[in-house]
């Protein structure tokens, strides 16, 4: 494991997987920004309220379009003013509507099918913020264990040279209670030491 400044790792060679902080992740540029959706694809507040506000009627316009979006599921849209080519609308648990295990295997799909949009939709840097952990209710530090698992696992089961994501960043808030840098920061360091490569 190779660990480089700003709390950033490499999994495999040429893919690495980080989080920083950021005002809004709506202003870090990148190929493909993971909106913390709702199920009807609507906007809401917190990272779901930024990324349309920032971007555009145009998100919203391709969201009315896609027939909303289950929990563990993730759609994709323009990203209409964003610095960014894509915007993938991933719908985590709500926590306490489903059971612990339940809500841990649909948010680490969540994270998942949101790599699987990125990749084809040709996005190689992608930027996270933490689903489920604001109004949704997710424990942040169950959340993060989970979420980084998920990330990890995907990015080294598919991490040939041909690889389409090379890059992901959780983009969190300085000081949010809800999802703090070192909690996010310590899962990864622990994901990133457990979850085994491919094939191992």
């Amino acid at each position: 494991m190779t660990r480089h400044p700003s709390n950033t790792f490499t999994v495999a060679p040429g893919i690495t997987v980080g989080c920083i902080t950021a005002d809004s992740i709506t202003t870090v540029a990148t190929d493909g920004i993971v909106n913390a959706a709702n199920e009807r694809l609507r906007g809401g507040s917190d990272v779901n309220g930024a990324i349309h506000a920032d971007g555009g009627p145009d998100i919203m316009a391709e969201c009315t379009l896609l027939g909303g979006c289950e929990p563990g599921q993730a759609k994709s849209t323009t990203a209409g003013l964003l610095p960014a080519r894509r915007v993938i609308h991933a719908v985590g648990p709500r926590y306490g509507a489903v059971t612990p295990h339940e809500a841990a295997r649909l948010l680490a799909s969540a994270y998942t099918v949101s790599l699987e949009v990125a990749a084809r939709d040709g996005l190689a840097r992608i930027t996270l913020p933490s689903l489920s952990t604001g109004s949704f209710g997710y424990p942040v530090e169950e959340a993060a264990r989970v979420a980084t698992r998920a990330v990890v696992a995907y990015l080294r089961a598919h991490s040939a040279p041909d690889a389409v994501v090379r890059e992901v960043r959780w983009v969190l808030r300085p000081n949010d209670s809800t999802a703090p840098l070192e909690v996010y920061a310590s899962a990864l360091h622990d994901a990133v030491s457990e979850v085994p490569a491919a094939g191992a």
